[in-house]
């Protein structure tokens, strides 16, 4: 290389983990243009803008890959829940629910009311108007967007608690092409929720018919995740199979004391049909779920926190047994009398958090909830906390291992085309941080404190996070599929 290149940033002096599992080497980068134009040795070169990252880790930016976050890439663009973490992509519309194909009616029916309670940002009637309003005011980092099978459901159906008659099956195959064509990287379920639980096998597969046409991928909250785990994960399967198309399970877990240690077995099952079928499954590091308030998860859990109630938003981030005193009442008439709500169950084994996180094919996805007053802390936690508690402090893996599950696996999974490794020619996504101090600080207690040691975000070659705040730029891209390649326009 030349003496005097010039580029617009130049990262020094920094240890690279480059996304792929390679061990760490001494080296820099040079962006131009958005993208990597060098790593190694630059020391002849001039920046525009030059970080040195003496005793930091440079990083691909991290990969949420499965997030909740429809909504706040509009309402809040800067996104500092994820950025401050290091986040500079993040897949949104799992669980069955998007903002894109706006129910013309019920828009706040759980677990809807996830993304809006109020209802206001249920405006999209396509996928087409929602990617379109996303570019027109873009975020501070990426998204991969998903459409929800729950989200059509309350558009097309006059009766949720039923299967779809072959009509409306009809309909909801058209919205979903529409979507697909117009770039959704695939479909998401949730039938683990009432409005999609009545939906048998036959009508996922019918209304995702449009996945084999345009490359997509099915990612689903599974019908259960407790007793009939093993079922689910074959009925998982079976639509995969059948429509020939990859399977994401979100966030694995095997629920309440009764199935506790039974990661033993979902794991050896995924781990069989993988050698038969693409499939894919992420996790987040804590033994506590969050969803709506729901009577079913009172006997499975140890715990319920009370994250938002709309009739008693004065309940928010009590504990369900002192709202019931509060109240005088049984735990199961307190969930009558404030619901709607949403909860934080804990319900899960940490060995079993451990083994599904330390699965080779585990991805790192956050489950966040943005518009919970009192969210779960993993929507500001999750990825230091990976880094920090269970790669620095238990080795549960590698530094190089912890950061592949949240950058270069995602990448291949989601075909997110150049990104998630560090490679040169790719989007210049970076994240700079301190292995030695990188932490959670959020807890259950005060959810919403920014992680430690993340020092500097980049995204498209801006940089969008710097000494412990955000620096105004927007430089985010909607990532489209166009035939399972998924970049943005």
């Amino acid at each position: 290389m030349a003496d005097g290149e010039r580029f617009d940033l130049i990262i020094r002096n920094a240890t690279v983990i480059d996304g792929t599992r390679a061990p760490r080497f001494a080296g820099e980068i040079g962006v131009r243009e958005g993208k990597i134009a060098r790593i190694g040795d630059l020391s002849g070169a001039r920046g525009s803008v030059e970080i040195d990252a003496s005793g930091r880790i440079a990083a691909p930016g991290f990969i949420d890959a499965h997030t909740h976050d429809d909504r706040l890439l509009l309402s809040a663009p800067e996104m500092t829940p994820k950025v401050s973490q290091g986040v500079t992509t993040v897949i949104i519309g799992n669980c069955g629910i998007s903002l894109a194909c706006t129910p013309p009616r019920g828009a706040m029916t759980p677990p809807l009311d996830l993304l809006d309670g109020e209802g206001s940002w249920f405006r999209f009637p396509s996928f087409d108007a929602y990617r379109r309003e996303l570019a027109a005011q873009p975020a501070t980092i990426n998204a991969a967007c998903l459409l929800g099978h729950t989200t059509l459901r309350c558009a097309v159906m006059d009766d949720l608690e039923r299967a779809a008659r072959p009509a409306e099956l009809a309909r909801m195959r058209e919205m979903a092409r529409e979507a697909l064509a117009a770039g959704a990287i695939g479909i998401s379920t949730g039938t683990a929720y009432a409005p999609a639980a009545a939906a048998p096998a036959e009508e996922l597969i019918e209304v995702c018919r449009p996945l084999s046409e345009y490359a997509g991928l099915y990612a689903t909250h599974m019908r259960n995740e407790d007793d009939r785990v093993i079922e689910s994960i074959e009925e998982t399967c079976r639509v995969g199979r059948e429509l020939g198309v990859p399977v994401v399970i979100s966030h694995h877990k095997t629920v309440g004391t009764a199935n506790h240690g039974r990661s033993v077995e979902t794991l050896a099952l995924i781990r069989r049909r993988m050698t038969e079928q693409e499939i894919g499954l992420d996790c987040y590091p804590y033994i506590a779920s969050s969803t709506v308030l729901r009577y079913d998860r009172l006997e499975q859990s140890s715990r319920i926190i009370v994250t938002w109630s709309r009739p008693h938003p004065e309940f928010s981030g009590l504990d369900l047994n002192d709202v019931a005193r509060r109240l005088g009442v049984s735990e199961t008439e307190a969930v009558e009398r404030i619901k709607p709500a949403g909860a934080i169950y804990f319900m899960l084994d940490e060995g079993d958090v451990r083994r599904i996180l330390a699965f080779d094919e585990t991805m790192i996805g956050s489950d966040g909830l943005p518009h919970d007053v009192k969210p779960h802390p993993r929507l500001w936690g999750t990825f230091p906390r990976v880094l920090g508690r269970y790669s620095r402090e238990l080795k549960l893996f590698s530094l190089e291992t912890a950061v592949y599950k949240m950058t270069g696996l995602p990448a291949t999974r989601f075909r997110l085309a150049g990104r998630g490794a560090l490679k040169e020619g790719n989007h210049a996504d970076i994240t700079i941080f301190d292995a030695g101090t990188v932490a959670d600080a959020a807890d259950f207690q005060d959810s919403t404190r920014p992680a430690q040691g993340i020092d500097t975000v980049i995204v498209n070659g801006e940089i969008i996070w710097r000494g412990g705040g955000p620096t105004g730029k927007r430089p985010g891209r909607v990532l489209l599929n166009r035939g399972g390649h998924v970049a943005a326009d």
